[in-house]
């Protein structure tokens, strides 16, 4: 690491990443790379288990996740030098396989096809910049609203990943029970990690989920790994065969609504994603995200890449926060994330040790720390607070950023008209309001109708 610190590598690393002026170094760019992809390492065994139930074989998804996270996050580092990790994400998975496959009853072959339309489309949209215009018409107010909800969605996710909360068939939620040990390791581990950010510890949030795994092995809470190095599965099972089935599609009418709920589900999904980032990260510029364009370019590359290798739509990484808060401000950090999911196709045992215990203190802590954009949002004003509100307060009741999102867009025309400012409301967030309406009734009604 040292070497990277001295002549023309640092002048090189200087010249593609622009350490200085964001105020980093190399260490700490390092330091966060790593924090970030130890915080999303979960998508290499969850992914595949979820669309495994598809029928689709998991030593293949292993790799198609694998090298989908690579391709988006190092296309993110390079392009847009944004500290922002792309992967597969999570919901996209679950609607393949529980949805669309099982319910409906489309092949897997299929209904990856439908992915790979999708992601063509998404790619020609994303050239044409129409969704760089989109996110730069969104309200300061409503991004704002966007990164506090995804604080609260991650910090949700943490505390229930962690056994502090747990289903309620009466309350929907509940407190967890404070008798397993897995939520007691839990909580030491968000303890020393609180402590640790309250002293400003450098590093606080990587060495905390570092104690919290030795106290895992230590305590045999979380299970040794059997070997260390494994060989990298084969990609054959799944390579190609979106391409290869596109003619499928033409004999499944219902399979060009599944395209449009991939279309609109990425577009907003990573927007929002991209945008409360962006926000923690102090990357806006007068309320937009400069160099977007390469961003959203990064991510629409890395969807087809990633319909091609076999896997459903990637999306930046909610946990990409987790880096920053450590101090990543460049895409030297994306860079790094994508270095070690190259490297965990070889060490996959090994990640096994960070379990949702390890990184559910890390969610809490970075949860809180989103949050605080919430004060920039003018609350005094009605028609602007509630929208607001139904976005932070949607993302993790639903369980769904997409729904925020879609909760918040809907409510802001009809509350500024109410106000009487319909003409600050712009022509693209009219377009927003129908598009969210299409996009809620595609989901929610058609298929019971």
């Amino acid at each position: 690491m040292e070497s990277l610190n001295d002549g023309k590598n640092l002048s090189f690393l200087e010249r593609l990443f622009h350490l200085k002026e964001a105020n980093t170094n190399v260490r700490r760019e390092i330091l966060a790379g790593l924090t970030t992809f130890v915080s999303m390492a979960y998508i290499l065994f969850v992914n595949p288990q979820v669309l495994g139930d598809s029928g689709m074989d998991k030593g293949s998804l292993f790799t198609a996740t694998a090298l989908t996270a690579v391709v988006g996050s190092v296309l993110m580092g390079i392009l847009a030098n944004y500290p922002i990790a792309i992967a597969p994400g999570l919901g996209d998975n679950a609607f393949f396989s529980y949805s669309v496959v099982i319910a409906m009853g489309i092949p897997w072959k299929t209904a990856m096809a439908g992915v790979f339309i999708a992601s063509i489309i998404f790619l020609i949209v994303s050239l044409l910049k129409l969704r760089e215009l989109v996110i730069n018409s969104i309200p300061q107010d409503l991004k704002l609203a966007v990164s506090a909800g995804l604080g609260l969605f991650i910090a949700f996710v943490g505390l229930q990943g962690g056994g502090l909360i747990q289903a309620s068939k009466s309350s929907l939620v509940e407190i967890g029970s404070f008798t397993t040990p897995t939520t007691l390791l839990t909580i030491a581990g968000l303890i020393v990690t609180a402590g640790l950010m309250c002293k400003k510890v450098p590093g606080a949030i990587f060495i905390g989920m570092v104690f919290t795994t030795i106290a895992g092995l230590v305590t045999k809470l979380i299970p040794m790994p059997s070997h260390i190095i494994s060989g990298i599965p084969s990609l054959k099972p799944t390579f190609g065969v979106g391409v290869t089935h596109i003619g499928d599609i033409i004999n499944q009418p219902q399979m060009w609504a599944v395209v449009i709920i991939f279309l609109l589900v990425a577009f907003f999904d990573t927007a929002g994603t991209l945008i409360g980032l962006a926000e923690q990260a102090s990357i806006m510029e007068d309320g937009k995200m400069p160099r977007i364009g390469r961003a959203l370019m990064a991510d629409s590359i890395s969807m087809v890449s990633g319909a091609i290798f076999g896997t459903t739509p990637p999306t930046a990484y909610v946990e990409s926060s987790a880096g920053i808060a450590v101090g990543g401000r460049t895409g030297l950090t994306s860079v790094v994330v994508g270095f070690f999911f190259a490297i965990s196709m070889f060490f996959s045992p090994l990640l096994t040790v960070v379990t949702s215990n390890v990184t559910a203190p890390v969610l809490i802590i970075v949860g809180a720390l989103m949050a605080q954009s919430m004060k920039g949002i003018h609350w005094e004003k009605f028609e602007i607070a509630l929208p607001a509100f139904l976005t932070v307060l949607a993302m993790p009741l639903t369980y769904n950023i997409t729904y925020g999102i879609a909760f918040g867009f809907l409510a802001y025309p009809l509350t500024m008209i109410a106000a009487g400012r319909r003409k600050e409301v712009n022509g693209i967030m009219y377009g927003l309001f129908f598009v969210f309406l299409l996009l809620l009734y595609i989901i929610n009604v058609l298929p019971h109708s």
